[in-house]
């Protein structure tokens, strides 16, 4: 196998085992940095620290921790400690799906889609999915079905793009896109199956709950319960459902593509 420069970062912090996981699973591919948030940042989106300064602290030869958000990380990584840019970004592994509309507010896929604007290269982010139910007990993550699958997605791709050869396939690399990948919290040997899919619509219920401190003062908590997913055909949510690996490809460009071609002539 062709020999790799990797960059990982997540959202859940430096210390996550699903970023050590993910580490350790592509270790024989090459050099691999680990730039993560020194503390949890889930749920941060795409944000970047403009008005505070940022501080990055060398816990290990190629592993750094910073007090800002995962697109901090991979930002400061490709621009203040690549002196050549890693041939590609994996952010992840997430204690948490990431499924449907979930992309815009996840650090997981804001550190992978960071790679794909910044870097120009390209990204994947990877989350493990518990069920609704399961998410107020304990959870026994497996993130080794996360990081196997997360192999088998890259190396799949990039046979694929690149004929067999890795370097080809980066060079051939779609500006722009990012893979998101979705991994039923389960044993590896009990996946079903690799699926390319759609972004689908996951359902909340939405509410702002409120709630009254010791002194009688209200506050909030943002956040709903989850209620389900669209039933529109071959999405992310559903085969996750089913037990199938969803693989959805997103692009940086949100373009509504099919609103410009019929209504381009509006605004002229």
């Amino acid at each position: 196998m062709e020999k790799c420069s990797i960059l990982f970062s997540n959202d859940d912090g430096i210390s996550s085992p699903g970023l050590t996981a993910l580490a350790k699973q592509f270790r024989s591919w090459g050099e691999t940095t680990i730039v993560a948030p020194a503390f949890n940042q889930s749920v941060s989106g795409h944000a970047l620290s403009l008005h505070k300064p940022l501080r990055m602290e060398r816990l290990e030869e190629t592993v750094f921790a910073v007090n800002g958000t995962p697109a901090d990380c991979v930002h400061m990584a490709l621009t203040g400690i690549f002196k050549r840019k890693p041939n590609f970004v994996v952010s992840g592994i997430n204690q948490g799906a990431n499924l449907g509309q979930d992309v815009y507010y996840s650090g997981t896929v804001a550190a992978a889609r960071e790679g794909a604007i910044a870097g120009k290269i390209p990204s994947f982010a990877v989350s493990l999915c518990v069920p609704a139910e399961k998410r107020m007990g304990k959870i026994n993550y497996q993130y080794e079905t996360g990081a196997k699958a997360a192999e088998h997605v890259v190396k799949t791709l990039f046979r694929r793009i690149g004929d067999g050869s890795i370097e080809a396939a980066i060079k051939k690399w779609p500006r722009g896109l990012v893979i998101n990948i979705n991994v039923p919290n389960i044993p590896y040997d009990r996946i079903k199956g690799y699926r390319l899919a759609l972004q689908g619509q996951q359902i909340y219920d939405g509410q702002a709950l409120k709630r009254k401190d010791s002194r009688g003062q209200e506050y909030y908590w943002i956040g709903g319960t989850h209620r389900g997913f669209s039933p529109k055909v071959g999405t992310d949510c559903q085969w996750v459902h089913e037990g199938y690996v969803a693989v959805t490809p997103l692009e940086v460009d949100c373009t509504d593509h099919s609103f410009w071609g019929a209504h381009e002539e509006l605004f002229s």
